[in-house]
């Protein structure tokens, strides 16, 4: 962390999570694949389900973001005791958010969220069948986050990859098997598609456990670490809470995105889906190598050394661009194609090339945000990039939406992505530029 050259040192912690993230976008693409040959009405059903999945990764990410950030940085400044806490008390808060989740699906909570968004009861069945599984059987998903975020920060990032690349595998050779009914399984349709996904990640977690017994030293396992610590606590929500919140912004707005769609045609909403699982090819390399460069910068941070976090920001704000922009060819250059995997309808086709294709200008510039928005996580001021979040999504994409929304013309809609990005931007340079003067230039 202190003393390999830079470059060679994000590429070697990135690349692993970089590539397992590839396989995630790619299991959760092909997950849509199949569920598209259902129905449409499938797919609009998984599509009206995401926001509460996105909702259950955020406290699980969110509160990883906050361990990373602590552990990482208490490596840095050699406190091993501390690195110890953050990583066991981190175990036990995820834990506990999945239990909650699986409570409220008890409740009856993923019907009555799906009821909001549709009329239709197709839609509305497929939607509650995928989301209460996903929901009750949530603490895989929790424990493969946090399993894998205490490699990360310790620098283990080839156990991430392999974590991720197994759970994702899992789940896409499943898929077919559970949906569809192949091999002796019952066909189970939708509820299939979650079970499939269920099990992949539990077996990551599995294995990230295994992993982090035997190959992590730099935590010292034992029942005593899971002990809850109040400052611990305070100190790992303190940069998780606005990650988690930042991260539920986004639940928050395809939720309403979701309705402002609604108001044209459920097709809308299953392109929206569609646009969804598309990007992540694109996005989640991105965020592998956001989550490579922040144990980076906090290592650096506690060891005071500005030159190398400048280098390190230097170099994966251009890693992320050139991403984005390939991204954006992509989508500008074959988006019929991209739309046929998913066995879309002629109506689903015309909607969604139009979708794929504005709202992709957006991507160099999300690239530059996620990239120098970075050193706010790694130096405990995820608040900026809440209020980043806050800005693009909810004060200013769902209005600008909602206002284009009014043409009656939906492929104006999509331009609000452009838009918000742009606010994104700005705001996030003002951060940065407080944050250098105040903070790094002072080390």
């Amino acid at each position: 962390m202190g003393v390999m050259p830079v470059k060679k040192l994000i590429i070697t912690m990135s690349l692993p999570m970089m590539i397992s993230m590839l396989v995630q976008a790619l299991y959760n693409i092909v997950d849509s694949v199949f569920v598209a040959q259902l129905s449409e009405e499938a797919l609009t059903g998984v599509t009206l389900a995401f926001p509460m999945q996105n909702l259950m990764f955020a406290v699980a990410g969110g509160t990883g973001v906050g361990i990373n950030a602590m552990l990482s940085k208490a490596l840095g400044e050699k406190k091993f005791d501390e690195a110890d806490s953050a990583g066991g008390n981190g175990i036990v808060l995820n834990i506990a958010a999945a239990l909650i989740f699986m409570c409220a699906s008890f409740m009856g909570a993923a019907g009555a969220f799906i009821g909001t968004q549709t009329a239709d009861p197709v839609i509305a069945r497929e939607g509650t069948t995928y989301l209460s599984i996903v929901m009750v059987l949530s603490i895989g998903m929790s424990a493969q986050v946090t399993m894998e975020r205490l490699l990360q920060s310790t620098g283990r990032t080839f156990y991430t990859m392999i974590t991720q690349a197994l759970g994702a595998i899992i789940n896409i050779i499943m898929d077919p098997i559970m949906i569809f009914g192949l091999f002796g399984f019952p066909k189970l349709g939708v509820a299939g598609a979650a079970y499939a996904t269920i099990i992949g990640q539990s077996i990551a977690a599995a294995l990230g456990l295994f992993f982090n017994i035997t190959k992590n030293k730099d935590i010292r396992f034992s029942w005593k670490i899971l002990k809850l610590k109040a400052d611990t606590m305070k100190r790992i929500y303190f940069v998780g809470v606005p990650s988690i919140l930042m991260i539920a912004i986004g639940s928050v707005m395809t939720y309403l995105f979701n309705l402002i769609l609604g108001t044209f045609s459920s097709t809308a909403v299953a392109v929206f889906g569609v646009y969804f699982k598309l990007q992540s090819f694109f996005f989640m390399p991105v965020f592998g190598l956001n989550n490579g460069v922040i144990p980076v910068l906090a290592y650096n941070f506690g060891a005071r050394n500005k030159d190398r976090i400048h280098e390190a920001l230097r170099f994966s704000i251009t890693l992320a661009f050139c991403i984005m922009c390939i991204g954006t060819l992509v989508f500008e250059l074959m988006p019929e194609t991209l739309l046929k995997l998913f066995s879309a309808s002629d109506d689903m086709i015309v909607i969604g090339k139009v979708a794929l294709r504005n709202i992709a200008w957006h991507f160099p510039v999300a690239g530059l945000c996620i990239a120098l928005g970075s050193v706010f996580q790694a130096f405990g001021r995820s608040f900026y990039s809440l209020i980043i979040s806050l800005g693009r999504q909810i004060f200013v994409l769902i209005p600008v939406a909602y206002a284009l929304s009014l043409t009656g013309k939906v492929e104006y809609v999509w331009w609000a992505f452009l838009i918000a990005e742009f606010v994104s931007l700005c705001l996030t340079v003002l951060f940065f530029r407080r944050l250098n003067e105040g903070v790094i230039k002072t080390l």
